[in-house]
């Protein structure tokens, strides 16, 4: 199969804009949205960061999925855990989980800064900045001097009013019904 992404078919200077996205809200899908637009940049032979904050570990099966993409879409993929292995709530953030999420932000604003790829997700960033572990004014001053063509993506509950009216796009994704609300756990391969 031919690599269209060394015969320069696709045009790097989409649409010469990039501009902020959110996603947020209590329903299921943020991530699993983000993703999804990460693979499609891939495919257009984007170079792409994912930064995952509150997110440490190794039992995600989109780590296991993109470990196992060809070579030529992988060298386009930057992955950042910047978190430990648990869920990190209001009632129970260490400063083991400020120092993970901390050097996950100096990594992204070094990439942003240096304008060294064209998408960057920030998985869970939303979060982070609710439980101040991200600086708000900090993450508004970064993201309104990316660089013009950069595409920014943040996800994660309880987004900023802030950061919603600096975004070009905001998703609010609200529950109807879910199956956990009947006791069913997060399950492989759906929910991580």
């Amino acid at each position: 199969m031919e690599n269209k992404c060394s015969n320069n078919l696709i045009n790097p200077n989409w649409a010469k804009h990039g501009y902020i996205q959110v996603y947020t809200g209590d329903g299921k899908g943020k991530t699993t949205a983000s993703l999804g637009l990460a693979m499609r940049a891939l495919g257009r032979c984007w170079k792409v960061l994912i930064i995952m904050f509150t997110k440490g570990g190794d039992d995600y099966g989109e780590l296991y999925s993109f470990r196992n993409l060809s070579p030529e879409i992988a060298e386009n993929l930057t992955i950042i855990q910047a978190g430990l292995e648990r869920i990190v709530y209001a009632d129970n953030k260490s400063e083991a989980d400020e120092k993970a999420i901390q050097r996950g932000w100096e990594f992204a604003k070094k990439a942003i800064k240096n304008d060294e790829y064209n998408l960057i997700i920030l998985d869970e960033a939303n979060i982070a900045l609710d439980l101040g572990l991200i600086d708000l004014k900090e993450m508004l001053e970064v993201l309104k001097n990316k660089p013009e063509e950069m595409e920014i993506v943040l996800t994660g509950r309880n987004a900023k009013k802030e950061i919603t009216d600096i975004a070009h796009l905001v998703s609010e994704i609200k529950p109807k019904k879910h199956y956990w609300d009947t006791g069913v756990a997060a399950r492989k391969g759906i929910e991580y």
